[in-house]
């Protein structure tokens, strides 16, 4: 019986991650260019994102990012103004480049999530936002989802325990610990390949990936990673996993 649900914020309950990607952009795009000497093809906010940064922390994003094309930068220090001179530097670019973008554009929920969160308590299944951000916890009150959520667990929460970021899965357990559920008995709901690589980390009972994208374009890649089951839209998890209940 899977009493709970774990689900991540940017792309599952929130229209966000569109803005995450075009901040990585600017940051990795700007990174690249600083370079010497090398000729490097920009920051593929599709591919890339999804592969290198969907889901991480900044910090860790941007690392696995630079590792792949080849490129050493010096740690430094979160507190690296924006810049390309190290890793921090560029973690701290990509957050200044989405506070600008969400500034200028917004957030909102998917119209999805309101009536799947609903129909989930109504079933008596515990739910948590879980997310790498500073800034979910804001976002997801701002959206009018915060009575719908028992938990919330953000990027402020993570540095302030020390909870290392997906794909390890400490932020998904540490929300499944609040909710008062073992991860056997709760589903994580995750559109970050990494985060479905969280999810079987930890052992969770069910691992849903949810792809949003037109043509269904990451159903098979979130599949290859773990996920148990993909679905378009969360009105479409509830009714798959809890059935009549939702």
């Amino acid at each position: 019986m899977l009493r709970a649900l774990v689900l991540d914020t940017d792309g599952v309950l929130l229209d966000s991650a569109g803005l995450h990607a075009a901040a990585w952009k600017r940051a990795l795009d700007a990174c690249l260019e600083a370079v010497p000497g090398e000729d490097q093809p920009p920051f593929d906010a599709d591919a890339e994102y999804r592969r290198f940064v969907d889901g991480r922390s900044r910090y860790d994003g941007a690392a696995a990012f630079l590792s792949a094309r080849g490129l050493r930068l010096p740690t430094g220090t979160p507190r690296d103004s924006p810049g390309s001179a190290t890793i921090w530097a560029v973690a701290a670019r990509k957050e200044q480049a989405f506070v600008d973008l969400l500034r200028d554009e917004g957030v909102s929920a998917f119209g999805d999530s309101r009536p799947a969160l609903t129909a989930l308590r109504a079933a008596n299944v515990r739910c948590a936002a879980v997310s790498a951000s500073r800034h979910a916890r804001v976002l997801i009150r701002a959206a009018g989802l915060a009575g719908l959520l028992a938990v919330i667990v953000d990027g402020e929460d993570a540095d302030r325990l020390g909870l290392a970021g997906k794909p390890d899965p400490a932020l998904f357990l540490r929300a499944a610990a609040l909710l008062g559920r073992h991860p056997q008995e709760t589903a994580v709901a995750e559109d970050a390949l990494a985060g479905v690589e969280a999810g079987r980390r930890g052992g969770f009972g069910r691992v849903v990936g949810v792809d949003r994208t037109e043509l269904r374009r990451t159903a098979a890649l979130l599949r290859d990673q773990g996920a148990d089951l993909v679905v378009p839209d969360l009105t479409t998890l509830v009714r798959s996993v809890w059935g009549e209940r939702g």
